[in-house]
């Protein structure tokens, strides 16, 4: 069989490498891909972009591809799972209608009402002066969220009525386009933020390990949000057996339940993103349509059951006969970025020591590109984004795996390179590996 996978990050760089170990697979093509991709068994990449809907659907056809897997939300908010099943071929991911789990967030706000799911309090904005009105009555700090993808910058935690009437003006005044012409604003719930992805047939569901992401740019959770910064898995500390259970039964099975009333059948990774109460009670913060990242990169390394067998059954809705079995131990990611990500960066910075920290750990390639001298001469493997790898480590204990992870981060260098020093810090407390950069602008 050969597999397409749609997307360029460390995300497809880590379905790639799990997707090269079936022997089913002879031929992965990851569109476009990066420089990591490159180099994996089996793997080549194409020069297509990843919301090129019809150039990837020709490219599919002529192929022959069997399969493709989609990592990106922006293609599947489009439809591609739509256009590609028009014209009879496999794609892993749900229809341009399920979707809208991620691609509005005034849309899924809604079906958690209707389907009696916890979820933040909330109120929903077109106009300036109706949104002012309403952030002026609530406690602080609150929520303000664009209603459509806004790649990771449509969230402010406003911690003042300034901040939050700042971030009110920037949407609806056109910062994010059409993304923000919708607000959502909600309570801020407090506890601990984990991630929760299930594999689903539209019936059946089965939940992965659950993961805890770090999606501030700042040591202890400090400054802007970015895509995430590093995550590791499971956090049984805070996602018990019981706990899970409770979130499949009230969470994950009645959302499904929900989509089947309105007739649509979600197919493909259904990931909450959720809030754990301080009394222990799960909330959700947001449903996302596709594979997480980085938690991509800290479950698939653990994940035993072949993903090849889970996605086909995924597809022709026999995921009941599925059992997910797991290795027996922690893993942790750490995001290698370039200076001012999440804002402005420079791009085109070569990169030394990926050879030497692959010896000591997983190393995905989340914004890289092949540079190759015009007058000859060996290619270089450069930066080409605001995240540029994700080193993940596997240990018997979260302390094991991080010690790995970190251990391959000192090997590697690129201009202005920066990670956070304290992924974990709220199992491990704060005793920091030593940072690149000291300080983040």
């Amino acid at each position: 069989m050969q597999v397409l996978i749609v997307g360029s990050g460390g995300r497809e760089h880590a379905l790639a490498w799990k997707l090269a170990q079936s022997t089913e697979i002879t031929q992965i093509y990851c569109a476009p891909g990066n420089a990591g991709i490159r180099l994996v068994p089996k793997c080549q990449t194409v020069p297509l972009a990843a919301n090129d809907i019809e150039g990837l659907l020709r490219f599919a056809t002529v192929q022959g591809i069997g399969l493709t897997v989609v990592g990106s939300e922006v293609p599947l908010v489009e439809g591609i799972r739509d256009t590609f099943a028009a014209a009879g071929l496999a794609l892993f991911g749900p229809s341009q209608a399920a979707a809208q789990l991620e691609g509005s967030k005034a849309w899924t706000k809604d079906l958690l009402r209707q389907a009696g799911i916890a979820t933040a309090e909330a109120a929903i904005f077109t106009e300036r002066e109706a949104a002012l009105a309403y952030v002026y009555q609530q406690p602080l700090p609150i929520v303000v969220k664009a209603d459509g993808l806004a790649a990771g910058k449509g969230v402010i935690v406003a911690q003042s009525y300034g901040q939050a009437a700042e971030a009110i003006q920037s949407f609806l005044g056109g910062s994010l386009q059409e993304a923000g012409k919708t607000l959502v604003i909600e309570q801020f719930l407090r506890g601990q933020e984990v991630s929760v992805l299930a594999f689903t047939d539209g019936q059946t569901c089965l939940p992965l390990l659950a993961a805890q992401d770090h999606k501030p740019i700042g040591v202890g959770d400090t400054g802007p949000n970015t895509g995430g910064m590093g995550a590791y898995c499971p956090v049984d500390g805070i996602v018990t057996p019981v706990l899970m259970q409770r979130i499949q039964t009230e969470i994950l099975l009645p959302t499904l339940s929900a989509l089947r009333q309105k007739g649509i059948l979600y197919q493909g990774i259904l990931y909450a993103g959720l809030m754990i109460s301080p009394s222990g009670d799960p909330y959700v913060l947001e449903y996302n349509c596709r594979f997480g990242d980085p938690e991509t990169q800290v479950l698939l390394p653990l994940l035993k059951t072949p993903l090849l067998a889970i996605m086909q059954a995924c597809l022709e809705g026999r995921l009941a006969e599925i059992t997910l079995e797991w290795w027996s131990q922690t893993a942790a990611c750490v995001v290698m970025a370039s200076a001012g990500y999440p804002d402005h960066y420079e791009r085109g910075k070569p990169i030394s020591g990926l050879a030497a920290a692959t010896q000591e750990a997983l190393v995905f390639h989340a914004g890289t590109r092949l540079l190759t001298p015009a007058k000859g001469g060996s290619p270089t493997i450069v930066t080409d984004g605001g995240r540029v790898l994700c080193i993940t480590g596997c240990g018997d204990s979260l302390a094991a795996a991080l010690q790995q992870a970190y251990r391959a981060v000192a090997h590697i260098q690129f201009e202005g390179a920066y990670f956070r020093p304290d992924i974990g810090f709220r199992v491990l407390g704060s005793q920091p590996q030593p940072s690149r950069l000291a300080e983040v602008g």
